[in-house]
């Protein structure tokens, strides 16, 4: 059963954005003193007193916004309006009841739903008793609230709680959520695009103009079953090139997405070419250990003109420290192959929570020592003496040797790439830790002791087993690539 509605609305500059973030309990939209920052709606669920509700942030209503969006702002806020259950009517106390307060009010008096009056900015006292002025309107509760002095908080929310529809008797907290999948990329690659043709619905602004996106918004929608928040970030571009404050939040706020995602879908223009700001992305998902999916939209546009193959071998040799991550193609103005990268986004989570056992693991780790022995460096020649995975997703293996720093970075991709096409971890990033085997709590290194060496070499290396024939990669790259391009 669908969550209660709480929407937020009001002219510009109110601050209800700081309201949302207030019951919220994060920063989630963008806070700015510029008018017409937020033009999508920004959800996020809030629980109280046992309840829980949707509450949904807007755009100011009246506002004549900066890139021509205002008919696509007004839509949104009406979309907001039509699915709540309760309403917020957020004001100014500062400034009063002014003429643009009155129009919203002359706008939802007729709609006959709950709404609460809640008069912002009332930091002190004396403003606070400027709350009354409010009653005019005709809504009620009023409530004088300062989000930015933290006053009023329990008492907006008990309003809300009161005002909101009974509940029912098999009412249960929300699902979480299966998957969160960050939607990143340059501007006007079709990433709200593509969020809209998951959730199926107008769920954000789409638009020629670059920059549309501002805030990261999450869209929850659900599938087979199951439920899933694609996170809709602002494009990225260039910090050098960053115009205000307002792009410097975006920028911040899609970085934070990608932290918090499961799965990072890199989203890329199939008519432009790979530029600085893509390496820059990938850069930072790989930073991250996220697992992640190149996927090129608008190919309708490019197929035909270029080989696959072709565009496949370029995407490689652009980012080589990349190649194991999936490539998908896709057309979301049509909604073309959106499902299918969906269902590749749960494999790579499925990857990424895999275990293998310890003794799998040496025998790999065996395998790879025997293929390619570690060159000696000065005076001594570097050991792996075992290896474990001590956590997944990401999947972390600990390896633990005669010293960390014999270990250059060549051997270390080598292990990486070994490790990749031997484990369940064909597409996901791994994470390696070398570490000192005197780092094993009761031991220490014994390579000056030679009576001590044969001993303890014995207690921490497993009995290993020959080393076994290669194995099949748990997935084939060629046939994930087939499978995602026909577009």
């Amino acid at each position: 059963m669908p969550l209660p509605v709480v929407a937020i609305v009001g002219r510009p500059n109110v601050g209800k954005s700081s309201v949302f973030n207030w019951l919220v309990g994060k920063r989630i939209s963008i806070v700015d003193p510029t008018a017409g920052v937020t033009r999508d709606r920004v959800s996020s669920i809030v629980e109280e007193h046992g309840r829980f509700f949707d509450l949904t942030d807007t755009g100011g209503i009246g506002i004549v916004d900066s890139d021509d969006l205002s008919e696509d702002v007004e839509r949104q806020i009406q979309l907001a309006i039509d699915q709540a259950n309760v309403i917020l009517y957020v004001t100014d106390a500062r400034s009063g009841p002014v003429a643009l307060d009155q129009t919203v009010a002359d706008r939802l008096r007729p709609i006959g739903k709950p709404t609460l009056c809640v008069v912002n900015k009332c930091d002190t006292d004396n403003l606070a008793l400027q709350a009354s002025d409010f009653h005019s309107f005709g809504f009620q509760p009023v409530v004088a609230v300062s989000a930015e002095q933290n006053r009023g908080h329990r008492e907006l929310l008990s309003a809300i709680v009161k005002a909101l529809p009974p509940a029912e008797a098999d009412e249960k907290a929300p699902t979480e959520a299966t998957l969160k999948l960050a939607i990143v990329g340059r501007r006007n690659a079709g990433k709200s695009t593509f969020i809209n043709a998951l959730a199926q619905a107008e769920r954000v602004i789409v638009s020629e103009i670059p920059g549309t996106t501002r805030d990261s918004v999450d869209v929850r929608f659900e599938r087979d079953g199951k439920t899933f928040v694609a996170i809709d970030t602002a494009g990225v571009r260039n910090k050098s090139s960053l115009a205000n404050s307002i792009e410097f939040y975006s920028m911040a706020r899609a970085e934070r997405s990608i932290r918090r995602a499961d799965v990072v879908m890199l989203f890329f223009d199939a008519e432009r070419s790979i530029g600085r700001i893509d390496k820059q992305l990938t850069e930072y998902i790989l930073e991250n250990h996220r697992p992640a999916i190149f996927v090129f939209n608008k190919w309708d546009l490019v197929k035909g003109q270029v080989e696959t193959d072709e565009f496949v071998d370029y995407v490689k040799k652009s980012f080589p420290m990349l190649d194991y991550v999936p490539m998908a193609f896709v057309t979301a103005k049509e909604g073309k192959n959106v499902f299918r990268v969906l269902n590749l986004a749960q494999q790579l989570v499925k990857q990424a929570r895999e275990r293998v056992t310890t003794g799998e693991l040496n025998r790999v780790l065996r395998h790879a020592l025997d293929m390619n022995p570690p060159i000696q460096r000065g005076k001594k020649l570097p050991k792996v003496y075992y290896a474990s995975q001590v956590a997944t997703d990401p999947p972390t293996i600990v390896l633990f040797t005669n010293g960390p720093d014999l270990f250059d970075g060549v051997y270390r991709r080598y292990l990486l790439k070994h490790f990749r096409d031997q484990l369940p971890f064909s597409e996901v990033p791994i994470k390696l830790d070398f570490r000192a085997r005197n780092d094993v709590k009761g031991t220490r290194d014994t390579d000056d002791d030679p009576d001590r060496k044969n001993k303890v070499t014995k207690q921490l290396q497993p009995k290993l087993l020959p080393a076994p024939k290669p194995r099949k990669p748990s997935r084939k790259k060629k046939d994930a690539k087939a499978e995602l391009w026909d577009v």
